[in-house]
């Protein structure tokens, strides 16, 4: 009762809206339920891994010029590779963004007449400028890489990947495959575990030596399982968005074959130094701390989801994933608004919702790696924070916005009855 009289009083909320949100949160008492033990078993888990390493207060301080002998970088690096199912790992705050770490991966392996496939359609954004989608100076193509990729299995489909098309697809030059997990800025199911165990271990009966990278961003800890442990080559992620917990300040980690995650290395610093340099600094301590509480904002951010997706869907709205039962791969909720304006108002409401800049007025904006304007909410206390609560979208048809992060559930319901109220006080305006 305090909390809708602060909606009413503060924030103007209709009483309608609010009525509408409790009916969708009334339904999903039991999939909070599930989400809440998912979240409790992965937080055991990695309780656990802390303590087989032995990490210590010690290992919370940081190293700085070369960052020789840094044991505490080594021990977080050993629980990241604990925890994502891999030999070793490579956890720098000098890994700049999850589009960074993926070039490493790419960069790090793929080597002149190469052959790349991405196996859900088009990656990121970003990622396309990587490859070298048009002509970019020193991407993949540019350097004698080939590049393939299979279209998705289709919006429809019960799973993302056409896995016999893909087959079919890898052939003698075939060197690595790309799995990006979430969906990205594409109208499709992202990839959940179940399917992606399918998946590695059919892609290593064609080819074994076939390297699978998987862009695990947006993916950490929304289930029990992480994709080293089954056939995943390389595990790759951001630290600002689930795996850091809302407290680290940057970073990005690499997880894998420790043959995979060397040659990372060497393209982050340099051949003949490899994963030995790179001062951590500050670092350490809010990563560590980071990692350790992720399950729980994972745990927020899902809820949010999901109460999203029940919510804007009783208002009309084409949600992605919707609340069908299945397992959820992520922490990200598109809706489909289906108009400019619709997306520019609802990332404009999800900022009022914000600790930092609530008073800002997001505007779409070029910006590097994007081919169309994009518009971004997020005030969070990380820049560009998707563990954060924020929201994003291109400005293309059909106009879907792609909801993330939050690390309280109290928050995430105030941003969703914000867009709702701008979607309709719009709709009101026409």
């Amino acid at each position: 009762m305090l909390e809708l009289q602060l909606l009413r009083d503060i924030w103007r909320i209709q009483p309608e809206l609010i009525s509408v949100m409790k009916e969708a949160e009334d339904a999903l008492r039991a999939e909070f339920d599930r989400i809440e033990e998912r979240a409790s078993y992965n937080q055991l888990r990695l309780l656990h891994i802390f303590q087989q390493n032995g990490i210590t207060d010690f290992h919370l301080n940081g190293s700085t010029g070369y960052g020789y002998g840094d044991t505490g970088r080594e021990a977080l690096e050993s629980v990241f590779a604990g925890y994502f199912g891999g030999e070793a790992a490579l956890v720098r705050s000098q890994i700049m963004s999850g589009t960074h770490a993926l070039a490493l991966g790419l960069y790090g392996v793929l080597q002149p007449g190469d052959e790349l496939i991405s196996a859900v359609g088009q990656p990121y954004d970003t990622l396309q400028k990587i490859i070298g989608f048009h002509g970019e100076t020193g991407s993949l193509l540019s350097l004698g890489v080939t590049y393939q990729e299979i279209p998705p299995a289709g919006a429809g489909a019960a799973e993302a990947i056409d896995l016999p098309r893909l087959l079919a697809g890898i052939g003698d030059k075939t060197k690595m495959v790309l799995i990006q997990r979430s969906k990205g800025y594409q109208w499709r199911p992202s990839v959940g575990m179940a399917e992606l165990k399918k998946v590695l271990k059919a892609v290593k009966s064609r080819k074994a030596d076939v390297v699978c990278l998987v862009d695990n961003c947006y993916c950490e800890m929304a289930e029990t399982e992480e994709p080293g442990g089954f056939g995943a080559d390389l595990v790759i992620g951001s630290l600002i968005k689930n795996p850091g917990g809302a407290l680290a300040p940057t970073g990005g980690y690499i997880v894998g074959k420790a043959a995979y995650v060397e040659d990372c290395a060497r393209r982050l610093s340099a051949p003949g130094l490899g994963a030995e340099l790179g001062a951590s600094m500050g670092f350490n301590r809010p990563a560590f701390q980071g990692l350790y509480q992720a399950p729980q904002t994972v745990c927020q951010s899902m809820k949010g989801a999901v109460l999203a997706a029940a919510f804007f869907q009783r208002l009309g709205y084409p949600v992605m994933p919707d609340n069908n039962g299945a397992p959820r791969a992520d922490i990200v909720q598109a809706i489909r608004l289906g108009e400019e304006d619709k997306l520019i108002r609802f990332c404009r409401a999800i900022q009022q919702a914000c600790p930092l800049d609530a008073a800002f007025m997001p505007e779409p904006a070029a910006l590097p790696g994007y081919e169309q304007p994009v518009i971004m909410a997020g005030g969070g206390f990380v820049q560009g924070s998707s563990s954060e609560l924020s929201a994003d979208g291109p400005l293309r048809p059909p106009y879907i916005v792609y909801l993330q992060g939050g690390v309280a559930l109290a928050q995430i319901r105030l941003g969703l009855l914000l867009a709702a109220k701008a979607l309709v006080s719009g709709a009101n305006k026409c």
